[in-house]
């Protein structure tokens, strides 16, 4: 090249900059153009706006109906009279009573169902396991039917013994009644406090284990000592989910046939369906999502504290 070319070419800034390919945002795709040009807000807008439609609206529909009475206008009359009842104060004390006893019953038999299943070999344990995950799926009034053909009324257990004694009837009447509906609570939910808990265990140093039993630790103080501290976040867990998942339960108080038991749900129900009072049906939802939402905030407090 000649000397006047090679100078052409270090003197002209355009040849230079087309020969590196150094030109800002020459090179950019349009797409990627267009998604700086657009401010963050933007791209949250449409899920926002769609959880809004779907969630947020119905959900301030039922807000504002808690305040309408039926004489028209705004009040707290509603909240007054809802309140001041009678069956009010009773599903919620049944709701509660019946929430926090489910929940312990789940956490205790969870956290032993759990330890089988993780730490004591068997064969199918494996399939146990996996059977874990099928059962979250299940609705909730599928166990308690089950627990129906079986304890129920006319269900087998009875049959048997009215076969055998010649009996009028069988003893087992349980089942429409609030410990019938702790049973069947604590026998759907336990696998949602199994699931964190196996998941928990998996993560687990066997050596930890080992050495303990090595330097004469009985199992109960392995477990006590070493296992259950591991478990902790995991028991958070699935113990919170559970106390909010019975608060809102319905089916299984519903299918168990058990006309003594009234929750927050189930008055929800009655107000609404049976007496057509939405104003009082709508202040005890709201009384309940106030109950839920609050129970997951400690949650979160907790669960933070913990680590889980």
């Amino acid at each position: 090249m000649s000397r006047r070319g090679s100078t052409a070419l270090a003197g002209d800034p355009a040849a230079g900059a087309v020969s590196t390919g150094s030109a800002p945002g020459a090179a950019d795709p349009p797409i990627a153009t267009a998604r700086r040009q657009l401010p963050t807000t933007a791209w949250a807008l449409p899920p926002v706006l769609i959880l809004a439609a779907v969630f947020l609206y119905p959900l301030a529909l039922v807000v504002q109906q808690s305040f309408s009475p039926d004489s028209g206008g705004t009040s707290l009359q509603p909240y007054t009279d809802v309140f001041a009842s009678t069956a009010f104060r009773e599903a919620l004390g049944t709701t509660v009573w019946l929430a926090v006893g489910a929940t312990a019953g789940c956490l205790v038999l969870g956290f032993l169902l759990a330890l089988v299943v993780a730490f004591v070999p068997f064969p199918g344990g494996k399939a146990v396991a996996k059977f874990i995950d099928v059962f979250l799926s299940f609705p909730s009034f599928l166990i308690t039917l089950a627990l129906l053909f079986v304890y129920g009324t006319v269900g087998m257990a009875n049959g048997v013994w009215t076969d055998v004694t010649g009996a009028h009837s069988g003893p087992f009447q349980f089942l429409t009644t609030p410990w019938g509906v702790l049973l069947a609570e604590i026998t759907y939910f336990t696998p949602f406090v199994m699931r964190p808990l196996l998941a928990a265990f998996s993560q687990l140093d066997t050596a930890q284990l080992e050495v303990a039993s090595s330097l004469g630790a009985r199992p109960a103080r392995i477990v006590r000592r070493v296992i259950l501290p591991e478990a902790l976040p995991a028991l958070a867990a699935g113990g919170s989910l559970v106390l909010v998942m019975c608060l809102n339960e319905f089916g299984i108080v519903l299918f168990t046939g058990a006309k003594g038991v009234t929750t927050l749900p189930m008055l929800v129900y009655s107000k609404a369906i049976l007496e057509s009072d939405y104003p009082a049906a709508c202040v005890v939802a709201v009384v309940n999502i106030a109950i839920s939402v609050g129970l997951y905030g400690l949650y979160r407090v907790v669960s933070r504290r913990v680590g889980a």
